[in-house]
């Protein structure tokens, strides 16, 4: 061992000390450079910040696993637990006294006669005179001393744009917290077991100590008149790029453990109060001077009591109080801590000496990474919560800053592997203690949350024999540590001295919401090195509450914060990508041509600058940038003469672009073989059929029934989506990849819901831009965080979406691009002599005859969706979930798995087959209550405030519950169910009643009024009437909707409901309800065939099957044990974009123009005049070969649009003869009308 591991602690072990402050005084300026000594036997870690998606990879120093491996652990399990965990009121009260005075008593003597301002930078006439004979900083050892020139000592509040009448970011919530009764045993670390017990959340007295009235002048209210608009965050140093600005500096490559000061063996102290903090020459804490001296024992080791005082200098008094850490989340405070600064450099005199060229021994090196991981920590809070709520700025939450996370971090990724080695430390800890842990009984009076509490955390304990997460708790051993026989005894003694050092500091803080995450995390991090180096057989006595809790949310600290590298890092690439758009550009283009032509050079130039302009303003996509130029470079006269008169005003160009015929001969036959064969008509098969096409594919689109749309059509919903760069609602992307792994479970597969996740956004822009839906309406639906379900304001999202997209596929049939084959069975793919599939074999089905046919292609997608409706013996439901095979189901009976047969029939793996979703309501039809088919009651009708009860007129669950939940306590009606978590097939299947008020019925008005033109849906007049539809006395129903009124009052019900939407009025007798019958139906198979992030089908063995490709519920593994709401749209246009992406064009003589620019302009409508029909006229077309409807006022003949109607014909025909404009609003927007034209105007 070299001589500086000797660790003598002088001078220069206190620079852990100061740096610690920065940390949690989130005095966030930039953290070192990784100490070279540190780093001798390790390559150079890769950049996090470039590419975008490659932020971390590699293993991590120190430890046994690699980046990837703490992600997807983190990732699919660890994250999800551990923030539920956390919401829990035993993890989230933590005890801690705020109001302990800092040890340094010189420094309140230097502030009382300078005569320092309350909360702002010293303001006294001393303070000013000393500003104009001092520099702004002096620096010992590369550390720079603040001086009066830059002292803020305050929470000065240079929060951007924080409204004048906020509260000061520094203060802490105390609603919410509790007595901290719980403490009499363990106590706070160490230290607490003579704590009160009766300690209030009220200040303690102590304040009232001369010490601490001085203190008070560094309360969080003041500094924010002094600070100029653009002043840096008063969290930060004042700092350049040099050395000296880090708080890990240089004097890191000399050992950071090198010994304690001179004065531990001169005893030369300033003060009482400094000494008790800083002399460790006490029998508790002895520090060895001579290696020669005899050990604690006679056997030359440590006492196995020697860590039990970790935590003992985390100190509590009579100011313990109890924080709810939920409500005081770690934050950008603007506090500024440069007093704190003075008072380490000034008053403890460090002046540092020896050499600086020795590296650092292991335990040095292992103390110096978990202070810099939770240094990053720290500021990784800061950037995630940067921005305050500000009025003038439209902020309704806190805001993230990733350029600030770029400044701090782009140039020094190693402080976040740092970062992830901490992480992996606290789980070994975890994972020592998980015995002692899984049998720790939490208690807190709340029976219910209790319980939950426990489950999540012994969850959290088991998921480390998972695959996914072995590596990650075992990837650090503490046995390494202290191995050197000579000089153990020394290094355990002044590893500990070190750690009590840093502890005992905190107390100078005057921040609270610093002072706070700083001491719990210190006692977490004092609670994991307890662990890990105490004996086993102690570990259960030798835990406190208070301990357990800060342990825990110092995992959950890290966790979250490896989440926001990540996050963070999009953020930033998110804005930074994308070019700038310009009219300078419009300028660059030069359209003076020297020959009148259009086939000459200069039109052609013009023509390729136009779409190169366009494309680089993001106003046109890839596809339509590569056919432009290519009708460019094949002269295209309507492109050229467009060119070469507007091609220097890029709006108009792009207005008229859409007016270029987009019927140009393509130079194909009959036997022109088809780029890609798509089965299934769905969103996911039309989605991927678009995508080709637009790149100048040629498609075969393939369908069973006679009409499109499967059942993508019936979708009520809406499609998720996350915006990075929207912050409206404060959503993010890890917010949504966390929602929908929660609800995945165990069987969540990361890779998969990352790209479901990360094209989110990209796929509802899409939908918008290219196909022209509108999805402007955003709901929150159940089991999502955040408002992220976009639907249309007019119409059911599902019909809109697919009238839309077949309408733009069909713009391809008339130049023979697309071939739409209806009425066609697809009964075998063909393969290859290599195994690639190259064709289908299929039947067509119509007028009775079945004629088989044969077709090629070098690439097939599959998109027949799932098998819900399938009840015949042996198929997939049979096999794999026989129970449910008597249940009704909302998908239509089309769906059975077809698709699935097929790709297994050539060798395709699966997977999940078992994860059949069952959704708690669809609508029974009083008309015809045992038809197998319902129609789904979607999350919006309880999300606005639909309430359910059972047929004794009682509520039974949370209606906000996931699905999963809300049909498990549907089923517990049943008692063999509630028995044995098991249904039976012979059940029958119970049903409820779904009850909206009229105020609830208006968040859902368009749903409503479409189900009660279907009569699944009544409309009632007061309570009486109510419950006599329900067929029960008055006074119960009475009962229990009184009960539901006083729950929302208080804002909880029994069940866990905080969120009452659509509450009836308090006069029941004359509230308007919506009432109808609702029972569990299938709803979506989980289930289907193995594919991976792009779509391509594996077989058995996780092999591409070439030229087989899937997307939509035929696939399996998307969506884990559980689909999240509104994920089904998404997943069917993320993986049929991302198929119809990559499928190779061929090259073909001319390329049909792209039509995905919408018309924005051209030639004027020819106007028409229509006559007047008359409602006796109107009643003779009231057949399915003569059908005529009253949309809006005029008259329109669908005769024709029957057959191809997304829903059926059925529900055209039904309105022969007669307005169906309700019936239309409820389903549809006006714009769908565009395609037709109406035969008059309808006079009544």
């Amino acid at each position: 061992m070299s001589k500086h591991c000797k660790i003598k602690m002088n001078r220069r072990g206190r620079i852990i000390s100061r740096s610690l402050l920065v940390l949690f005084c989130t005095i966030v300026a930039n953290q070192p450079r990784r100490i070279q000594a540190a780093n001798d036997n390790t390559s150079t870690p890769p950049n996090f910040f470039f590419p975008p998606n490659n932020a971390a990879s590699g293993p991590i120093e120190d430890a046994t696993c690699d980046v990837e491996q703490i992600e997807q652990a983190n990732d699919s399990q660890l994250h999800v637990i551990l923030r539920e965990l956390m919401t829990t009121s035993f993890f989230r009260s933590f005890a801690v006294d705020l109001d302990q005075t800092c040890p340094l008593t010189q420094w309140n003597k230097n502030k009382k006669e300078k005569g320092g301002g309350s909360g702002g930078g010293g303001s006294g006439s001393n303070a000013v005179e000393k500003k104009k004979s001092d520099t702004s900083s002096t620096q010992i050892n590369n550390f720079p001393i603040p001086t009066e020139t830059n002292e803020s000592e305050g929470c000065a509040g240079d929060l951007p744009d924080l409204d004048p009448d906020a509260e000061p970011a520094c203060h802490v919530d105390l609603n919410g917290g509790s007595q901290p009764d719980f403490l009499s045993v363990g106590g706070f670390g160490s230290a607490a077991t003579g704590a009160s017990s009766t300690a209030t959340t009220k200040t303690s007295p102590s304040s009232t100590t001369a010490a601490a009235n001085e203190e008070e002048e560094f309360e969080c209210d003041g500094g924010k008149d002094e600070l100029d608009d653009d002043a840096e965050p008063l969290c930060s140093l004042a700092t350049d790029d040099s050395s000296s600005s880090n708080p890990f500096g240089s004097s890191f490559e000399s050992a950071a453990l090198h010994s304690i000061s001179e004065r531990v063996g001169q005893q030369n102290w300033e003060s009482e109060s400094q000494q008790q903090t800083f002399d460790w020459n006490k029998v508790s804490d002895p520090v060895v001077e001579n290696q020669d001296v005899p050990c604690d024992d006679e056997t030359g080791n440590l006492p196995e009591t020697f860590w039990l005082d970790t935590c003992s200098k985390i100190k509590a008094g009579e100011g313990l109080r109890v924080v709810n850490l939920q409500l005081n989340p770690e934050r950008n405070t603007g506090y500024n801590g440069t007093h704190i600064w003075t008072a380490i450099y000034e008053e403890n005199c460090l002046a540092v000496d020896g050499s600086t060229s020795a590296p650092m021994c292991y335990e040095e090196r292992v103390l110096y990474r978990l202070l810099s991981g939770l240094h990053t920590s720290t500021t990784l809070s800061i950037a995630k919560n940067y921005y305050p709520p500000s009025k003038k700025k439209g902020r309704a939450n806190w805001e993230p800053n990733p350029q600030y996370f770029i400044d701090k971090f782009a140039d020094s990724p190693e402080h976040l592997r740092n970062l992830h080695f901490s992480y992996v430390v606290l789980l070994r800890a975890l994972k020592k203690a998980s015995p002692v842990l899984y049998n720790y009984e939490i208690k807190t009076g709340d029976i219910v949350d209790d319980e939950m509490a426990t489950i999540l955390m012994r969850r959290l304990l088991d998921s480390m024999i998972l695959k996914s997460c072995q590596n990650v708790f075992t990837a650090f051993d503490e046995n390494l540590m202290f191995k050197e026989q000579v000089n153990a005894v020394t290094l355990q003694e002044n590893f500990k001295g070190v750690f009590h050092n840093v502890s005992s500091i905190l107390d100078c803080v005057q921040c609270q919401q610093c002072k706070l995450h700083g001491k719990m995390a210190m006692l977490g991090y004092g609670t994991a090195l307890k662990i890990l180096f105490l004996p086993d057989d102690m570990l259960a006595t030798s835990l406190s509450r208070n301990e357990i809790v800060a342990f825990f949310n110092t995992i959950a600290k890290m966790s979250e914060s490896v989440r926001e590298v990540r996050e963070l890092t999009n953020m930033y690439w998110s804005t930074h990508t994308r070019l700038e758009r310009s009219d300078a550009a419009i300028g660059r283009i030069d359209t003076s041509h020297s020959s009148t032509g259009i086939d000459g050079i200069d039109v052609l130039d013009a023509a390729v600058g136009a779409v190169s302009t366009l494309a680089n303003q993001g106003l046109i996509d890839e596809s339509t940038e590569t056919n432009l130029i290519q009708q460019a470079f094949q002269r295209n006269p309507e492109l050229m003469v467009l060119s070469k008169h507007y091609g220097s005003n890029l709006r108009k160009f792009l207005n008229f672009l859409p007016n270029i015929d987009s019927q140009i001969s393509t130079g194909m036959t009959d036997n022109d073989e088809p780029d890609a064969i798509v089965v299934g008509t769905g969103l996911a098969g039309l989605a991927a059929t678009l995508n080709i096409l637009d790149r100048g594919g040629r498609v075969v689109l393939i369908e069973k029934e006679h009409t499109m749309g499967g059942n993508s059509n019936k979708a009520s919903s809406g499609i998720n989506a996350c915006c990075p760069q929207n912050s409206t609602y404060g959503d993010y992307l890890e917010s949504f990849k966390e929602d929908t792994i929660r609800s995945a479970g165990e069987s969540s597969k990361p890779h998969l819901i990352d790209t479901l996740v990360g094209n989110s956004e990209a796929a509802v822009q899409w939908l918008k831009n290219r196909v022209g839906v509108d999805l402007s309406v955003l709901a929150q639906l159940g089991g999502h965080g955040h408002k992220r379900t976009h639907r249309p304001k007019q119409g059911m999202v599902g019909a809109e979406i697919i009238y839309n997209i077949q309408r733009a596929v069909k713009t391809y049939e008339k130049s023979g691009m697309v071939k739409i084959m209806v009425d066609t069975r697809v009964t075998k793919l063909k393969r290859n002599d290599g195994g690639a599939v190259v064709g289908v074999e299929a039947v067509i089905m119509k007028d009775g005859k079945n004629e088989t046919i044969s077709l090629t292609s070098p690439n097939v997608v599959l998109a027949t969706g799932g098998f819900a409706s399938d009840r015949s013996s042996g198929s997939y439901l049979d096999r794999y979930r026989p129970e449910l095979m008597r249940m009704p189901a909302t998908a239509g009976e089309f769906s059975t798995g077809d698709g699935i047969a097929l790709g297994t029939a050539v060798g395709a793996g699966i997977v999940d087959m078992d994860k059949v979703q069952i959704h708690p309501t669809g609508w029974v039809d009083p008309k015809d209550p045992s038809n197998p088919g319902k129609i789904l009651a979607g999350e919006l009708m309880r999300g606005v405030g639909g309430i359910l009860m059972n047929n004794e007129g009682g509520r039974f669950c949370n209606e906000l519950g996931t699905r999963a939940y809300v049909v498990d306590k549907m089923f517990g009606h049943d008692p063999h169910y509630a028995k044995t978590k098991s249904w039976n097939v012979n059940t029958e299947i119970p049903t409820f009643s779904l009850i909206l008020s009229a105020s609830a019925a208006i968040g859902a008005q368009k749903h409503v009024d479409h189900y009660l033109n279907k009569g699944l849906l009544t409309r009632i007049e007061g309570l009486n009437a109510l419950a006599s539809w329900m067929k029960l006395p008055v006074s119960t129903v009475k009962a229990s909707l009184q009960k539901y009124q006083r729950d929302a009052e208080k804002g909880k019900d029994s069940w866990g409901k905080v969120t009452f939407n659509g509450v009836p009025q308090k006069d029941l007798s004359s509230e308007v309800f919506y009432a109808g019958t609702v029972t569990p139906v299938l709803h979506y198979c989980m289930g289907g065939l193995t594919i991976d992030k792009d779509g391509n089908v594996l077989d058995e063995n996780g092999k591409i099957i070439p030229g087989l490709h899937a997307a939509g519920e035929v696939s399996g593994g998307v969506h884990g044990d559980n689909r999240l709401g509104g994920n089904s749209l998404l997943e069917c246009t993320v993986f049929g974009t991302i198929v119809g992406k990559k499928i190779p064009i061929k090259a073909r003589n001319k390329v049909q123009l792209n039509n995905n620019l919408q018309h924005r302009g051209g030639a004027p409508e020819k106007t028409v005049t229509l006559r007047n029909i008359s409602a006796e006229e109107l009643k003779q077309h009231n057949t399915e070969g003569d059908c005529w409807v009253v949309l809006h006022g005029l008259v329109y003949d669908l005769t024709d649009f029957a057959d191809e109607h997304p829903a059926g014909p059925e529900s055209i025909t039904e309105l022969a003869g007669q307005d169906g404009t309700e019936e239309f609003q409820a389903v549809h927007g006006e714009n769908i009308l565009e395609d037709f034209d109406p035969v008059g105007i309808f006079s009544a």
